[in-house]
């Protein structure tokens, strides 16, 4: 799958060597969710947005899923791949960044369980991977922010652990934050994540 086959919305930079910051929105948001936000935490960087091409009653997805939690895994590895295309075809010459919430982060996670040498560094904004995924070597020195709440009814916070628990056996370098409330983004998280990322070279 070519770049013309994901609606997607970007701002480009003169310098070549420019970090790549890519931004995956959550379900029911698109391209215009945190292209903003990404422009506002590095305004160096060229910023890429591409919109989920799945409909779940309206809704803008970035893979199918049976139920809330449940994911179609045929569907999900295709649209990995898809994606995975994506970014290596766009991005540019510099380091790259991913930046997902929730269904997003779910695709950002699962492209980097696929082709690992494609993101940097990456934030989680409360993720949900509802299996336990095999080891991959490429991880190792990422770098990765997870955040999450400790009361969010659909990442539980046992799963969002165990992500991270997975992320640092791959010798990944992770971090995590938390708040103290459910499912909503907080402005206390959106401050670790503008650290986090400040410090990506």
């Amino acid at each position: 799958m070519s770049t013309q086959n994901y609606i997607h919305k970007r701002h480009e930079q003169p310098d070549a060597g420019a970090l790549t910051f890519f931004v995956f929105h959550g379900t029911g948001g698109d391209e215009n969710q945190f292209f903003e936000l990404a422009r506002q935490l590095r305004p160096d960087a060229r910023v890429i947005a591409p919109r989920g091409d799945v409909s779940e009653g309206g809704a803008l997805r970035y893979f199918r899923r049976t139920g809330e939690g449940r994911y179609d895994m045929d569907d999900l590895a295709q649209r990995t791949k898809a994606m995975a295309d994506f970014v290596a075809e766009a991005k540019g010459e510099g380091k790259v960044l991913g930046l997902g919430y929730s269904n997003g982060a779910n695709i950002l996670a699962s492209v980097m369980l696929e082709a690992p040498g494609l993101f940097d560094a990456a934030v989680l904004m409360h993720p949900l991977i509802p299996w336990a995924p095999a080891p991959v070597a490429g991880l190792a020195g990422r770098d990765i922010l997870i955040t999450a709440g400790e009361h969010d009814p659909i990442c539980p916070a046992p799963q969002t652990r165990a992500l991270a628990d997975y992320f640092a056996a791959q010798d990944a370098r992770t971090q995590t934050f938390w708040h103290g409330g459910g499912h909503e983004v907080r402005n206390e998280e959106l401050q670790a994540i503008a650290r986090f990322v400040g410090d990506v070279e």
